[in-house]
């Protein structure tokens, strides 16, 4: 590999030189100059975009937040560019030289951080390790690069490695790919953000075909960042074909149930058995489907406690679900009245209590039915429907008895305590 001289191999040195000149201060004033015209205008952005409010477009929001981001140090950099082969006429420029690596590595971070926090949760717990170990792993190579130590570096890092058939593998070509990789899949990943905001947008599509692609848009933009990367950098993809063959197989056997997983999550949002809002019941857990990602569900129960189901369970099992073509649900609840009262008034009250709430539907209307004749009473069914079960059942059943507690009281019908006649013989 060659080793052509750094440009910025003596710059620590001839930047020490032109400090003991005077004409210096040329260099410091075009440094104040560039950073008061990047701060006005970036002052000036950030009271553009205040005074024009908040948009609702997914794409022109990100493209807002992400320009107030990096312009500063991107105003900057293009002003130092501009400003150095003229001031280059007349004096040294080595302090620009030093400021322009230093500039843009600012804007990568902070590009690259603005981009990540786009594309990942903000809670995600490796995020904010992440982002210190990106920003001094970008301080460290332009510490390097100042210092002249770079191609003694790229060297060292070429001396290590092997050959597999024909292709030579070394750490430094293995750093340059993962690189690579990083970038691109950070790429991918952030215009499938873009995508799926666009897509949940579409409200002239189903909520289920929304999700499906966006997840096909995410893993083939992966796919196709992995496939344009490596090429990039001068690995041969079938130098890898080997490992790829191997772990392939290993892969097949030892993650079965996650790819079953992630098949069953694309089977469930074509088919639309299950959708965002379902009131579902699956292996003992109830509630409302709150999610569905590429390997499992989530269910939100009445209490509040959120169920992970894996998909596969979804495709093989049994799922009552409540809301799938209607969302409306019949709910009942029994109660026993003595067996001398007015039976046709205790079924007139249960239709009645019922009747006067709000979320009890008018049609089809509350039903009362004589159920049984039991040994201590006689059993009624009060059954009526809901649109929103969702909201769950115990509330309003609690109500409804309430109220057909107050009206039996006041119509003097008796709920009979259970009882047992017993006789003794002599």
């Amino acid at each position: 590999m060659s080793t052509d001289a750094d440009p910025f191999g003596r710059l620590l040195l001839d930047l020490w030189e032109d400090l003991q000149q005077p004409e210096v201060v040329w260099q410091i004033a075009v440094l104040g100059v560039c950073f008061a015209l990047a701060w006005l205008f970036d002052r000036w952005l950030h009271l553009r975009f205040a005074r024009s409010g908040e948009i609702e477009n997914a794409a022109r929001r990100f493209g807002r937040r992400g320009l107030k981001r990096i312009a500063l140090p991107a105003v900057m950099l293009l002003l130092v560019f501009a400003a150095r082969p003229m001031l280059a006429q007349w004096h040294h420029v080595n302090l620009l030289n030093l400021a322009i690596p230093l500039l843009a590595s600012l804007l990568l971070i902070r590009a690259v951080m603005f981009v990540v926090r786009h594309t990942f949760s903000a809670t995600v717990p490796w995020l904010a390790g992440f982002e210190r170990g990106f920003a001094l792993l970008v301080w460290s190579v332009v510490a390097l690069h100042i210092l002249g130590l770079t191609p003694q570096l790229i060297d060292f890092l070429d001396g290590i490695g092997f050959t597999l058939g024909r292709t030579r593998l070394n750490l430094w070509l293995f750093l340059q790919g993962l690189g690579a990789v990083l970038a691109t899949l950070l790429i991918a990943l952030w215009l499938g953000g873009l995508i799926e905001a666009r897509l949940m947008e579409a409200q002239n599509l189903d909520g289920n075909l929304r999700l499906v692609f966006a997840r096909l848009a995410r893993a083939l933009l992966a796919l196709l960042a992995v496939l344009i990367a490596l090429p990039a950098v001068g690995i041969d993809l079938t130098a890898l074909s080997v490992f790829g063959g191997a772990l392939g197989v290993g892969l097949g056997f030892g993650l079965q149930k996650i790819a079953a997983n992630y098949v069953s999550g694309f089977i469930i949002l074509l088919d639309r058995s299950i959708r965002i809002g379902n009131l579902i019941e699956v292996g003992g857990q109830r509630g409302v489907v709150t999610r569905i990602t590429t390997r499992y569900t989530v269910l939100r129960g009445m209490t509040g406690v959120e169920t992970i189901v894996p998909n596969e369970m979804l495709v093989s099992s049994t799922i009552s679900n409540e809301t799938f073509s209607d969302p409306k649900v019949r709910i009942a609840t029994q109660i026993q009245v003595a067996y001398g009262c007015d039976l046709e008034r205790a079924m007139a009250i249960l239709v009645a209590a019922a009747s006067a709430q709000p979320r009890v539907l008018v049609d089809p209307p509350p039903k009362a039915f004589l159920v049984a004749f039991a040994d201590s009473g006689i059993n009624l069914e009060l059954g009526f429907w809901i649109a929103d079960p969702a909201e769950g059942t115990l509330q309003i059943k609690s109500d409804i008895h309430l109220a057909i507690w107050r009206d039996f009281q006041a119509a003097g019908i008796e709920i009979p305590f259970p009882q047992r006649e017993v006789r003794l013989l002599s």
